[in-house]
């Protein structure tokens, strides 16, 4: 049978490879409805290409570039609201959330709430509520997270069939982005544009941004604290620019064990939609003899503060790591238009972390408000 699917985030790289595998996945698969942040054009495109009834825009003056008549036969909405809406509609089965940022935390909570699977490619859910969604996940009937990041699909697939007490740890390959190997002098010159060019993956500006800056990183670690339930001491980072080897589990007898692949993310999200079951496709395995060799070293932590200051606001807990994924969001902004230097952000992030008020066991709506406070305070410094 069919199962219905919902993919928030639809006209971005992750929904529109998305859209890619449940194509070529034929009947196994029906789109229900789609949803984006402001791209209504290539929203509209994508609901017709793949059969879908419903859309929604987040915002609602984005569809005033759309003719009517291109509308016709869909059921639309916009607004955050809508988008939350879709997330529980009662005849989907999995939602796809490839939201960026905050505003993909409401429709996780929603999905889960609504007894569906969450594939999750929105690591700020988790970093800003992850004991709260994986309670609702624990509780909710049917309810279950499925991770989509390269590196966190590879954790969940090395360590669901092992017994918990055996694991060590595990560790997160980070390609290391454009500037591995740059120091200050080279870091302070670093243009908005550059930061784009990330060596091995393609992606949206601001998931690019933070692997530029390492942050990207730091949002996975605090993801993977919550997901798999493991202390910051047992997770680990390394640089590995060929980005092969995504993940890898090292437990208490000494073995590791180590998922590689191209790096190419239909595969993470076909097996988010398809798990337990891993369905063939046409993506070929990594071609060892023309890689030659596979390299990895530590983390720049000195250049790149942004994963320790994550490590710092996970250790923190409470609402520190919505604190940070909040004051991060908001530099990278600032950035994006040219407002601060590339090596500011991290300092935006730090002064953000040591100004927070201490919120221990957030309510939801704590949170938020932590969210809110951490994105005023980082627009009002002046570096």
């Amino acid at each position: 049978m069919s199962k219905a699917v919902c993919i928030l985030g639809a006209t971005g790289s992750i929904g529109r490879n998305c859209l890619a595998v449940i194509a070529r996945l034929g009947s196994l698969f029906t789109v229900t409805a789609v949803a984006a942040r402001t791209n209504a054009e290539l929203l509209v495109e994508a609901a017709r290409s793949c059969g879908a009834s419903r859309i929604s825009l987040a915002d609602c003056a984005s569809l005033d570039k759309v003719a009517g008549d291109r509308l016709k036969g869909l059921e639309v909405g916009c607004g955050q609201e809508a988008i939350v809406e879709l997330a529980g509609l009662d005849e989907v089965d999995i939602v796809v959330n490839a939201l960026v940022g905050a505003a993909g935390l409401a429709p996780s909570v929603a999905a889960l709430k609504a007894g569906k699977r969450l594939a999750l490619a929105n690591k700020e859910s988790l970093v800003m509520a992850g004991a709260y969604l994986m309670r609702l996940a624990a509780e909710r009937e049917g309810a279950e997270i499925i991770p989509i990041d390269s590196e966190h699909s590879a954790l969940f697939q090395l360590i669901r069939s092992q017994p918990a007490k055996s694991l060590k740890k595990v560790i997160i390959t980070a390609s290391g982005g454009p500037f591995r190997g740059c120091g200050q002098e080279r870091l302070q010159k670093v243009t908005f544009s550059e930061s784009l060019n990330h060596p091995t993956w393609s992606m949206g500006p601001k998931i690019t941004v933070d692997s530029a800056t390492l942050a990207n990183k730091g949002l996975e670690v605090i993801e993977a604290h919550f997901l798999f339930g493991l202390g910051y001491e047992h997770i680990e980072v390394l640089v590995h620019p060929q980005s092969i080897v995504h993940g890898m589990a090292v437990f208490n007898d000494g073995s590791v064990l180590g998922h590689m692949g191209v790096p190419d993310m239909r595969i993470p999200i076909q097996y988010a939609l398809t798990y337990p079951e891993r369905l063939p496709n046409d993506i070929k395995a990594p071609d060892f003899n023309s890689l030659g060799k596979l390299t990895f070293e530590a983390v720049d932590e000195k250049n790149f503060p942004c994963l320790s200051l994550a490590y710092e606001a996970g250790r923190r807990g409470g609402a520190a790591t919505a604190v940070y994924n909040a004051a991060n969001e908001s530099a990278v902004e600032d950035f994006s238009k040219g407002r601060i230097g590339f090596t500011q952000i991290p300092v935006i992030i730090e002064r953000t972390l040591a100004a927070a008020p201490q919120v221990e066991n957030p309510s939801l709506g704590e949170i938020m408000e932590a969210d809110n406070w951490a994105r005023e305070f980082a627009k009002g410094l002046k570096i």
